[in-house]
């Protein structure tokens, strides 16, 4: 299990965008809205909606777009046969098409003591929300549906779907109430919110991952299981990464309180050896089950990193 450290550092004041400001606008200026209207978040596996939208479902119905062959059977609408195949073979086979959905996507937002580091002017659990307010402007100017939990060592807000900026900014009311302040166990969290999510849908978990690998791991497969389209945002500090500091400090771990004083200097080969394993299990093994992991550094505009990222996963559908 990976250690949340923190380094004994004056911490950076994070500075509000909008004094007073609620809802969205606490996390997103009209300039970064602007920016992200443009971008979409496609699903790259099939889901399941309540509403005519963009998205592929499971479902068959009379949309345009082709899905398979059926042999004709008692019940069949004969509007649908195909009659060139009739032609072709002299047996009657009807078009089945997909019908068309909207998203369902729900963001799983970690509140553990190791996210409230940061070595600059944000802290990792600012990061990750301003990256979920982003993804969820995203998906309501779609006009798909977005849902939220944020959990700890148990689940502490749900937000159940919905597809209107006035869901999406009472979210994020309720969000700007939230600290990061406590330890965690995200296994049991993620296979508690698989159990409670019933269509396919895209789950996007916005964490840094400093639990039980192996765990979070069979978290994430009992989603892939249930066929949901997984996405891992894996926010870290560069510090975090390398351990890029020029003198000695006194690292506590933020859930348990644990100290010790280390000279970085004289560690930072082995630390990153051991963080590259790290971040490599959790890559290698979320390739292994098509889940799209990425990492995401702090250290960076999160409208920019959220426009790159949806570009290229709509060019990677």
């Amino acid at each position: 299990m990976a250690k949340k450290l923190k380094f004994k550092e004056p911490a950076a004041e994070v500075k509000p965008r909008e004094p007073g400001a609620e809802g969205i606008k606490a996390f997103l200026n009209a300039e970064q809205m602007h920016k992200l209207s443009r971008v979409v978040l496609q699903s790259r596996y099939v889901v399941e909606g309540n509403l005519a939208g963009a998205h592929r479902s499971p479902l068959k119905g009379a949309s345009s777009e082709f899905a398979e062959h059926k042999a004709y059977g008692i019940g069949d609408d004969p509007k649908h046969i195909d009659w060139k195949v009739l032609a072709r073979t002299e047996r009657y086979y009807v078009k089945r098409f997909e019908d068309e959905t909207n998203l369902r996507v729900y963001i799983i937002l970690d509140r553990s003591g190791s996210m409230a580091y940061g070595s600059g002017d944000v802290k990792k659990f600012d990061f990750a929300c301003q990256l979920a307010a982003a993804l969820g402007y995203v998906v309501v100017k779609a006009k798909d549906s977005v849902g939220m939990f944020v959990f700890s060592d148990k689940i502490d807000m749900r937000v159940e779907p919905r597809d209107t900026l006035n869901h999406l900014h009472n979210t994020l009311k309720r969000l700007q109430d939230v600290k990061p302040d406590s330890r965690t166990d995200t296994a049991k969290n993620l296979h508690q919110i698989a159990e409670s999510i019933h269509k396919r849908a895209l789950v996007i978990l916005i964490s840094d991952l400093l639990d039980d690998e192996q765990a979070i791991v069979q978290g994430l497969a009992h989603f892939r299981k249930q066929m949901h389209d997984v996405v891992v945002l894996h926010v870290l500090d560069p510090v975090e990464i390398d351990l890029s500091l020029k003198q000695g400090f006194e690292f506590e771990d933020m859930e348990t309180g644990e100290k010790l004083t280390v000279d970085p200097r004289g560690v930072a080969r082995d630390y990153q050896k051991a963080f590259g394993e790290f971040l490599e299990y959790y890559r290698v093994n979320c390739q292994a089950m098509k889940v799209d992991y990425r990492l995401v550094k702090t250290d960076q505009p999160v409208e920019t990193y959220a426009r790159a990222y949806l570009e290229e996963r709509r060019r990677l559908r």
